[in-house]
Protein backbone atom coordinates (compact mmCIF):
# COMPACT_ATOMS: atom_id res chain seq x y z
CA UNK A 1 0.00 0.00 0.00
CA UNK A 2 2.94 2.78 0.54
CA UNK A 3 4.61 1.88 -2.46
CA UNK A 4 0.87 2.55 -4.00
CA UNK A 5 0.70 5.74 -2.58
CA UNK A 6 3.68 6.45 -3.44
CA UNK A 7 3.09 5.85 -6.94
CA UNK A 8 -0.09 8.38 -6.47
CA UNK A 9 2.32 10.86 -5.05
CA UNK A 10 4.71 10.72 -8.07
CA UNK A 11 1.96 11.33 -10.61
CA UNK A 12 0.09 13.86 -8.90
CA UNK A 13 3.47 15.73 -8.54
CA UNK A 14 4.21 15.03 -11.80
CA UNK A 15 0.35 16.67 -12.91
CA UNK A 16 1.49 20.07 -10.58
CA UNK A 17 4.43 20.36 -12.03
CA UNK A 18 2.97 20.41 -15.66
CA UNK A 19 0.42 22.53 -14.49
CA UNK A 20 2.56 25.25 -13.27
CA UNK A 21 4.69 24.94 -16.45
CA UNK A 22 1.89 24.34 -19.37
CA UNK A 23 3.16 23.27 -22.91
CA UNK A 24 4.05 25.68 -24.79
CA UNK A 25 4.09 25.01 -28.93
CA UNK A 26 5.09 26.98 -31.81
CA UNK A 27 4.55 26.38 -35.63
CA UNK A 28 6.78 28.28 -37.10
CA UNK A 29 6.28 28.29 -41.61
CA UNK A 30 9.37 31.40 -41.55
CA UNK A 31 12.63 29.62 -40.19
CA UNK A 32 13.10 26.73 -43.20
CA UNK A 33 12.17 27.23 -46.86
CA UNK A 34 10.96 23.78 -47.41
CA UNK A 35 8.93 22.76 -44.43
CA UNK A 36 6.84 23.76 -41.29
CA UNK A 37 8.84 24.17 -37.72
CA UNK A 38 6.69 22.37 -35.17
CA UNK A 39 8.08 23.59 -31.56
CA UNK A 40 7.22 21.78 -28.59
CA UNK A 41 8.07 22.81 -24.90
CA UNK A 42 6.28 20.94 -21.88
CA UNK A 43 7.15 19.73 -18.69
CA UNK A 44 8.52 16.33 -19.17
CA UNK A 45 6.89 12.79 -19.03
CA UNK A 46 7.46 8.81 -19.79
CA UNK A 47 5.79 8.44 -23.32
CA UNK A 48 5.69 11.87 -24.51
CA UNK A 49 7.68 11.82 -27.71
CA UNK A 50 5.50 8.91 -29.10
CA UNK A 51 2.46 10.92 -28.42
CA UNK A 52 3.93 13.88 -29.87
CA UNK A 53 4.92 12.03 -32.54
CA UNK A 54 1.68 10.28 -32.71
CA UNK A 55 -0.63 13.32 -33.02
CA UNK A 56 1.84 14.52 -36.17
CA UNK A 57 1.30 11.46 -37.75
CA UNK A 58 -2.77 11.51 -37.18
CA UNK A 59 -2.78 14.98 -39.36
CA UNK A 60 -1.18 13.08 -42.44
CA UNK A 61 2.10 15.23 -41.75
CA UNK A 62 5.39 13.84 -43.14
CA UNK A 63 8.10 14.43 -40.94
CA UNK A 64 11.60 15.35 -42.42
CA UNK A 65 13.88 15.89 -39.82
CA UNK A 66 13.36 15.90 -35.90
CA UNK A 67 15.55 17.24 -32.91
CA UNK A 68 14.38 15.84 -29.32
CA UNK A 69 15.64 16.59 -26.12
CA UNK A 70 14.33 15.24 -22.45
CA UNK A 71 17.39 14.71 -20.36
CA UNK A 72 16.16 15.88 -17.05
CA UNK A 73 12.30 17.52 -16.35
CA UNK A 74 12.00 19.43 -19.15
CA UNK A 75 11.28 18.30 -22.99
CA UNK A 76 11.87 20.40 -25.55
CA UNK A 77 10.97 19.17 -29.69
CA UNK A 78 11.80 20.43 -33.20
CA UNK A 79 9.66 19.08 -36.34
CA UNK A 80 10.39 19.54 -39.71
CA UNK A 81 6.76 18.96 -41.58
CA UNK A 82 5.20 19.05 -44.54
CA UNK A 83 1.55 17.84 -46.12
CA UNK A 84 1.38 15.09 -48.11
CA UNK A 85 2.54 16.61 -51.14
CA UNK A 86 5.64 18.20 -49.39
CA UNK A 87 4.41 21.83 -49.31
CA UNK A 88 4.22 23.71 -46.31
CA UNK A 89 1.19 23.46 -43.59
CA UNK A 90 -0.75 26.88 -44.36
CA UNK A 91 -3.75 26.37 -43.74
CA UNK A 92 -4.93 27.98 -40.04
CA UNK A 93 -7.70 25.76 -39.11
CA UNK A 94 -5.21 23.13 -39.55
CA UNK A 95 -2.57 25.44 -37.80
CA UNK A 96 -4.85 25.68 -35.02
CA UNK A 97 -6.11 21.76 -34.29
CA UNK A 98 -1.97 20.38 -34.39
CA UNK A 99 -1.60 23.38 -31.63
CA UNK A 100 -4.42 22.13 -29.59
CA UNK A 101 -3.83 18.98 -30.16
CA UNK A 102 -0.52 18.82 -28.97
CA UNK A 103 -1.17 21.21 -26.36
CA UNK A 104 -3.56 18.90 -24.25
CA UNK A 105 -1.45 15.73 -25.16
CA UNK A 106 1.52 17.44 -23.45
CA UNK A 107 -0.43 18.66 -20.79
CA UNK A 108 -1.69 15.25 -19.84
CA UNK A 109 -5.50 16.35 -20.40
CA UNK A 110 -8.17 13.98 -22.04
CA UNK A 111 -7.50 14.38 -25.84
CA UNK A 112 -10.76 13.91 -28.06
CA UNK A 113 -10.95 10.86 -29.72
CA UNK A 114 -11.01 10.78 -33.42
CA UNK A 115 -13.70 8.89 -35.11
CA UNK A 116 -13.92 5.83 -36.97
CA UNK A 117 -15.51 6.37 -39.78
CA UNK A 118 -17.52 9.03 -39.06
CA UNK A 119 -19.33 7.68 -35.60
CA UNK A 120 -18.01 8.91 -32.57
CA UNK A 121 -16.04 7.06 -29.77
CA UNK A 122 -19.60 5.58 -28.07
CA UNK A 123 -21.12 4.15 -31.54
CA UNK A 124 -18.34 1.32 -32.65
CA UNK A 125 -16.77 -1.79 -31.25
CA UNK A 126 -13.50 -2.45 -31.50
CA UNK A 127 -12.20 -6.19 -33.07
CA UNK A 128 -8.64 -6.79 -32.65
CA UNK A 129 -7.27 -10.35 -34.55
CA UNK A 130 -3.79 -11.96 -34.42
CA UNK A 131 -2.54 -14.98 -35.25
CA UNK A 132 -1.10 -17.06 -38.18
CA UNK A 133 -1.62 -15.47 -41.58
CA UNK A 134 -2.99 -17.63 -44.81
CA UNK A 135 -4.58 -16.79 -47.92
CA UNK A 136 -8.29 -15.83 -47.81
CA UNK A 137 -8.30 -15.04 -44.03
CA UNK A 138 -9.69 -11.72 -44.62
CA UNK A 139 -12.33 -12.75 -46.93
CA UNK A 140 -13.78 -15.37 -43.99
CA UNK A 141 -13.27 -13.13 -41.27
CA UNK A 142 -15.70 -10.37 -43.24
CA UNK A 143 -18.20 -12.98 -44.30
CA UNK A 144 -18.27 -14.27 -40.82
CA UNK A 145 -19.64 -10.67 -39.65
CA UNK A 146 -21.95 -9.71 -42.69
CA UNK A 147 -23.55 -12.78 -41.66
CA UNK A 148 -23.88 -11.50 -38.43
CA UNK A 149 -25.25 -8.23 -39.91
CA UNK A 150 -22.22 -6.13 -38.54
CA UNK A 151 -20.60 -3.32 -40.39
CA UNK A 152 -17.26 -2.67 -41.47
CA UNK A 153 -16.71 1.46 -41.12
CA UNK A 154 -12.89 1.67 -40.24
CA UNK A 155 -10.12 -1.37 -40.73
CA UNK A 156 -6.52 -2.43 -40.92
CA UNK A 157 -4.89 -5.13 -41.48
CA UNK A 158 -0.87 -5.85 -41.30
CA UNK A 159 0.66 -8.76 -42.08
CA UNK A 160 4.41 -9.79 -41.24
CA UNK A 161 6.67 -13.36 -41.16
CA UNK A 162 3.77 -15.51 -41.63
CA UNK A 163 1.24 -13.53 -39.17
CA UNK A 164 -1.14 -11.33 -39.52
CA UNK A 165 -3.12 -8.37 -37.03
CA UNK A 166 -6.05 -6.86 -37.34
CA UNK A 167 -8.17 -3.93 -35.82
CA UNK A 168 -11.74 -3.51 -37.36
CA UNK A 169 -14.50 -1.27 -36.27
CA UNK A 170 -18.16 -2.24 -36.72
CA UNK A 171 -21.37 -1.46 -35.63
CA UNK A 172 -24.42 -2.90 -36.24
CA UNK A 173 -25.86 -2.85 -39.65
CA UNK A 174 -29.42 -2.27 -38.81
CA UNK A 175 -29.08 0.56 -35.88
CA UNK A 176 -25.73 2.54 -36.86
CA UNK A 177 -24.87 2.15 -33.60
CA UNK A 178 -22.00 -0.16 -31.55
CA UNK A 179 -23.04 -3.89 -30.66
CA UNK A 180 -24.52 -3.92 -26.89
CA UNK A 181 -26.00 -7.19 -27.07
CA UNK A 182 -23.53 -9.81 -24.72
CA UNK A 183 -24.49 -12.84 -26.48
CA UNK A 184 -24.04 -11.29 -29.62
CA UNK A 185 -20.60 -10.07 -28.89
CA UNK A 186 -19.93 -13.51 -27.57
CA UNK A 187 -20.78 -15.18 -30.72
CA UNK A 188 -18.73 -12.82 -33.23
CA UNK A 189 -15.46 -13.87 -31.06
CA UNK A 190 -16.61 -17.39 -30.88
CA UNK A 191 -16.80 -17.28 -34.96
CA UNK A 192 -14.29 -15.35 -35.24
CA UNK A 193 -11.63 -17.52 -33.17
CA UNK A 194 -12.32 -20.70 -34.80
CA UNK A 195 -11.31 -18.58 -38.11
CA UNK A 196 -8.55 -17.66 -36.90
CA UNK A 197 -7.59 -21.31 -35.19
CA UNK A 198 -8.37 -22.90 -38.25
CA UNK A 199 -4.95 -24.16 -39.21
CA UNK A 200 -4.52 -25.55 -35.72
CA UNK A 201 -2.10 -22.72 -34.96
CA UNK A 202 0.58 -23.48 -32.51
CA UNK A 203 1.21 -19.88 -31.14
CA UNK A 204 -2.77 -19.52 -30.32
CA UNK A 205 -4.67 -16.71 -32.02
CA UNK A 206 -6.22 -14.03 -30.04
CA UNK A 207 -9.59 -12.33 -30.64
CA UNK A 208 -11.20 -9.28 -28.47
CA UNK A 209 -14.08 -7.49 -29.21
CA UNK A 210 -14.72 -4.46 -26.81
CA UNK A 211 -16.85 -0.88 -27.21
CA UNK A 212 -14.86 2.14 -28.18
CA UNK A 213 -12.02 3.06 -30.06
CA UNK A 214 -7.99 2.64 -29.63
CA UNK A 215 -5.75 3.98 -31.48
CA UNK A 216 -5.41 1.31 -34.44
CA UNK A 217 -1.64 1.73 -35.38
CA UNK A 218 -0.62 1.47 -32.05
CA UNK A 219 -2.92 -1.38 -31.06
CA UNK A 220 -1.06 -3.16 -34.49
CA UNK A 221 2.51 -2.82 -33.41
CA UNK A 222 1.40 -4.30 -30.13
CA UNK A 223 -0.21 -6.92 -31.33
CA UNK A 224 2.16 -7.58 -33.42
CA UNK A 225 5.15 -7.56 -31.07
CA UNK A 226 2.87 -9.87 -28.69
CA UNK A 227 2.89 -12.18 -31.31
CA UNK A 228 6.62 -12.34 -31.24
CA UNK A 229 6.32 -11.95 -35.11
CA UNK A 230 10.02 -10.44 -34.31
CA UNK A 231 11.73 -13.87 -33.46
CA UNK A 232 12.01 -14.44 -37.85
CA UNK A 233 14.20 -11.56 -38.04
CA UNK A 234 17.37 -13.59 -36.82
CA UNK A 235 16.80 -16.03 -39.66
CA UNK A 236 15.98 -13.49 -42.68
CA UNK A 237 18.96 -11.32 -41.85
CA UNK A 238 21.18 -14.44 -41.89
CA UNK A 239 20.27 -15.54 -45.52
CA UNK A 240 20.47 -12.58 -46.84
CA UNK A 241 23.17 -9.82 -47.95
CA UNK A 242 23.21 -6.63 -45.42
CA UNK A 243 22.81 -4.79 -49.26
CA UNK A 244 19.09 -6.18 -49.61
CA UNK A 245 17.07 -2.77 -48.74
CA UNK A 246 16.07 -4.32 -45.34
CA UNK A 247 16.88 -2.11 -42.37
CA UNK A 248 19.92 -1.57 -40.28
CA UNK A 249 19.60 -0.93 -36.65
CA UNK A 250 22.56 -1.10 -34.29
CA UNK A 251 22.90 -0.54 -30.67
CA UNK A 252 26.39 0.30 -28.88
CA UNK A 253 26.51 1.47 -24.88
CA UNK A 254 28.41 4.66 -24.21
CA UNK A 255 29.49 3.89 -20.98
CA UNK A 256 30.98 7.53 -19.92
CA UNK A 257 27.99 8.63 -20.85
CA UNK A 258 24.80 6.25 -19.45
CA UNK A 259 23.52 5.67 -22.32
CA UNK A 260 22.65 3.07 -25.15
CA UNK A 261 22.89 4.57 -28.43
CA UNK A 262 20.34 2.56 -30.88
CA UNK A 263 20.54 3.41 -35.05
CA UNK A 264 18.71 3.08 -37.75
CA UNK A 265 19.20 3.43 -41.48
CA UNK A 266 16.73 2.41 -44.06
CA UNK A 267 14.58 3.59 -46.86
CA UNK A 268 12.91 6.42 -45.93
CA UNK A 269 8.85 6.45 -45.77
CA UNK A 270 5.83 8.04 -44.18
CA UNK A 271 4.97 7.48 -40.11
CA UNK A 272 8.54 5.55 -40.05
CA UNK A 273 9.42 7.59 -37.07
CA UNK A 274 6.35 6.50 -35.16
CA UNK A 275 6.96 3.08 -35.51
CA UNK A 276 10.29 3.25 -34.39
CA UNK A 277 9.24 5.41 -31.18
CA UNK A 278 5.99 3.53 -30.72
CA UNK A 279 8.56 0.53 -30.35
CA UNK A 280 11.10 2.31 -28.12
CA UNK A 281 8.01 3.45 -25.73
CA UNK A 282 6.32 -0.08 -25.68
CA UNK A 283 9.82 -1.86 -24.73
CA UNK A 284 9.77 0.17 -21.60
CA UNK A 285 12.62 2.29 -22.99
CA UNK A 286 13.08 6.26 -22.81
CA UNK A 287 14.72 8.64 -25.04
CA UNK A 288 16.60 11.12 -23.96
CA UNK A 289 17.98 12.86 -26.92
CA UNK A 290 17.61 12.08 -30.52
CA UNK A 291 17.55 13.38 -33.54
CA UNK A 292 16.09 12.37 -37.33
CA UNK A 293 16.67 13.49 -40.83
CA UNK A 294 15.89 11.79 -44.14
CA UNK A 295 17.55 12.44 -47.65
CA UNK A 296 15.92 11.51 -50.90
CA UNK A 297 15.24 8.36 -50.38
CA UNK A 298 16.66 7.07 -47.35
CA UNK A 299 16.27 8.22 -43.37
CA UNK A 300 18.61 7.69 -40.71
CA UNK A 301 17.40 7.83 -36.85
CA UNK A 302 19.58 8.02 -33.93
CA UNK A 303 18.77 7.55 -30.02
CA UNK A 304 20.05 7.45 -26.75
CA UNK A 305 18.23 5.32 -24.90
CA UNK A 306 17.68 4.02 -21.17
CA UNK A 307 15.78 1.09 -19.60
CA UNK A 308 12.51 3.68 -17.36
CA UNK A 309 14.17 1.94 -14.21
CA UNK A 310 17.71 3.80 -15.77
CA UNK A 311 20.10 1.55 -16.65
CA UNK A 312 21.43 1.01 -20.44
CA UNK A 313 21.11 -1.79 -22.13
CA UNK A 314 23.17 -5.11 -20.31
CA UNK A 315 23.26 -7.80 -22.58
CA UNK A 316 23.46 -9.42 -26.00
CA UNK A 317 20.55 -10.96 -25.82
CA UNK A 318 18.84 -7.96 -24.82
CA UNK A 319 20.67 -5.83 -27.87
CA UNK A 320 19.37 -8.48 -30.06
CA UNK A 321 16.06 -8.43 -28.88
CA UNK A 322 16.17 -4.73 -29.49
CA UNK A 323 17.57 -4.88 -33.01
CA UNK A 324 15.28 -7.64 -34.70
CA UNK A 325 12.05 -5.89 -32.92
CA UNK A 326 12.72 -2.47 -34.51
CA UNK A 327 13.49 -4.20 -37.60
CA UNK A 328 10.01 -5.75 -37.59
CA UNK A 329 8.62 -2.77 -36.56
CA UNK A 330 9.98 -1.19 -39.81
CA UNK A 331 8.83 -3.85 -42.14
CA UNK A 332 5.47 -4.51 -40.59
CA UNK A 333 3.74 -1.33 -42.45
CA UNK A 334 5.97 -1.80 -45.84
CA UNK A 335 3.20 -2.93 -48.59
CA UNK A 336 4.37 -5.61 -50.64
CA UNK A 337 2.36 -6.28 -53.57
CA UNK A 338 0.12 -4.46 -55.95
CA UNK A 339 -1.94 -1.56 -54.81
CA UNK A 340 -6.00 -1.70 -55.38
CA UNK A 341 -8.50 0.57 -54.55
CA UNK A 342 -12.21 -0.33 -54.22
CA UNK A 343 -14.62 2.08 -53.98
CA UNK A 344 -17.83 1.29 -52.77
CA UNK A 345 -21.17 2.21 -50.82
CA UNK A 346 -21.13 1.84 -47.01
CA UNK A 347 -22.39 -1.46 -46.95
CA UNK A 348 -20.48 -4.81 -45.41
CA UNK A 349 -21.99 -6.81 -48.11
CA UNK A 350 -19.66 -5.37 -51.30
CA UNK A 351 -16.66 -5.34 -48.96
CA UNK A 352 -17.64 -9.01 -48.33
CA UNK A 353 -17.83 -10.06 -51.70
CA UNK A 354 -14.96 -8.17 -53.11
CA UNK A 355 -12.14 -9.99 -50.73
CA UNK A 356 -13.98 -13.23 -51.73
CA UNK A 357 -13.17 -12.45 -55.59
CA UNK A 358 -9.87 -11.52 -54.28
CA UNK A 359 -9.67 -15.17 -52.93
CA UNK A 360 -11.42 -16.90 -55.63
CA UNK A 361 -8.69 -15.47 -57.64
CA UNK A 362 -6.00 -17.02 -55.68
CA UNK A 363 -4.54 -13.46 -54.57
CA UNK A 364 -3.38 -12.73 -50.84
CA UNK A 365 -3.75 -9.49 -48.96
CA UNK A 366 -0.52 -8.71 -47.27
CA UNK A 367 -2.09 -5.71 -46.33
CA UNK A 368 -5.27 -3.56 -46.21
CA UNK A 369 -7.36 -0.33 -45.09
CA UNK A 370 -10.82 -0.16 -45.13
CA UNK A 371 -12.55 3.30 -45.08
CA UNK A 372 -16.51 4.24 -44.87
CA UNK A 373 -17.67 7.27 -44.84
CA UNK A 374 -20.53 9.38 -45.84
CA UNK A 375 -22.20 5.94 -47.38
CA UNK A 376 -19.10 5.74 -49.24
CA UNK A 377 -16.31 3.31 -49.09
CA UNK A 378 -12.62 3.78 -50.12
CA UNK A 379 -10.44 0.40 -49.21
CA UNK A 380 -6.96 0.18 -50.54
CA UNK A 381 -5.33 -3.31 -50.70
CA UNK A 382 -2.06 -4.79 -51.54
CA UNK A 383 -2.22 -8.28 -53.43
CA UNK A 384 0.35 -10.93 -54.56
CA UNK A 385 -0.34 -14.28 -55.61
CA UNK A 386 -0.59 -17.22 -53.21
CA UNK A 387 3.22 -17.47 -53.38
CA UNK A 388 3.96 -13.91 -52.65
CA UNK A 389 4.46 -12.68 -56.37
CA UNK A 390 3.50 -10.39 -58.44
CA UNK A 391 -0.21 -10.50 -59.47
CA UNK A 392 -0.87 -12.00 -62.92
CA UNK A 393 -2.24 -8.70 -65.06
CA UNK A 394 -4.89 -10.89 -66.88
CA UNK A 395 -6.05 -12.44 -63.31
CA UNK A 396 -6.22 -8.43 -62.00
CA UNK A 397 -7.91 -7.25 -65.39
CA UNK A 398 -10.71 -10.56 -64.90
CA UNK A 399 -11.13 -9.22 -61.53
CA UNK A 400 -11.46 -5.75 -62.91
CA UNK A 401 -14.34 -6.96 -64.98
CA UNK A 402 -16.23 -9.17 -62.26
CA UNK A 403 -16.06 -6.37 -60.22
CA UNK A 404 -16.23 -3.27 -62.45
CA UNK A 405 -13.60 -1.06 -63.99
CA UNK A 406 -14.77 2.08 -61.81
CA UNK A 407 -15.19 0.14 -58.64
CA UNK A 408 -11.51 -1.21 -58.71
CA UNK A 409 -8.44 0.82 -59.69
CA UNK A 410 -4.84 -0.13 -60.20
CA UNK A 411 -2.97 2.25 -58.39
CA UNK A 412 0.49 1.41 -57.77
CA UNK A 413 2.22 1.52 -61.55
CA UNK A 414 5.96 1.41 -59.66
CA UNK A 415 5.49 -2.32 -59.27
CA UNK A 416 6.15 -4.86 -62.15
CA UNK A 417 3.02 -6.79 -63.18
CA UNK A 418 4.24 -10.37 -64.53
CA UNK A 419 2.28 -12.76 -66.09
CA UNK A 420 2.07 -16.18 -64.52
CA UNK A 421 4.25 -19.25 -65.17
CA UNK A 422 1.23 -21.37 -64.51
CA UNK A 423 -0.59 -19.91 -66.98
CA UNK A 424 -1.77 -22.93 -69.25
CA UNK A 425 -2.14 -25.25 -66.38
CA UNK A 426 -5.18 -26.90 -65.70
CA UNK A 427 -4.14 -26.69 -61.87
CA UNK A 428 -6.15 -23.30 -60.20
CA UNK A 429 -4.98 -21.91 -56.75
CA UNK A 430 -7.88 -20.13 -56.81
CA UNK A 431 -10.35 -23.08 -57.00
CA UNK A 432 -8.03 -24.28 -54.36
CA UNK A 433 -8.42 -22.05 -51.98
CA UNK A 434 -12.04 -21.50 -52.54
CA UNK A 435 -12.46 -25.35 -51.71
CA UNK A 436 -10.67 -25.27 -48.64
CA UNK A 437 -12.06 -21.56 -47.23
CA UNK A 438 -15.67 -22.52 -48.57
CA UNK A 439 -15.30 -26.35 -46.33
CA UNK A 440 -14.02 -24.24 -43.19
CA UNK A 441 -17.14 -22.35 -43.42
CA UNK A 442 -19.57 -25.05 -44.18
CA UNK A 443 -18.20 -26.68 -40.99
CA UNK A 444 -18.38 -24.04 -38.66
CA UNK A 445 -22.05 -23.31 -40.14
CA UNK A 446 -21.85 -20.53 -43.10
CA UNK A 447 -22.37 -23.07 -46.02
CA UNK A 448 -25.31 -24.91 -46.45
CA UNK A 449 -23.26 -27.09 -49.00
CA UNK A 450 -20.33 -27.32 -50.67
CA UNK A 451 -20.11 -27.60 -54.59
Amino acid sequence: MEWFDHINMDDEYDKLIIRMNPPRVVIDNEACENATLVKIQSANKHGILLEVVQVLVDFDLLISKAYISSDGVWFMDVFHVTDNDGNKVTDEELIDHIQQSLRTNAALLPCPRRSAGGHAVTEVTTIELSGADRPGLLSEVLAILTDLSCNVVEAEVWTHNMRVACVLHVTDQVKGAAIADPERLSKIKELLYKVMNADSDIKSAKTAVSTGLTHTERRLHQMMFADRDFEQMSKCRDETSSDDGRPLVTVDNYEDKGYSMVSVRCRDRPKLLFDTVCTLTDMQYVVFHASADSQDTEAYQEYYVRHTDGRMLNSEAERQRLIHCLEAAIERRVSEGMRLELCRTDQIGPLSDATRIFRENGLSVTRAEITSRDEKGVDVFYVTDVAGNFVDSKTVEAIRQEMGKRALQVKDGSLQVESSPRENSTFSYGDLLKFKSERFLYNIGFKKSVS
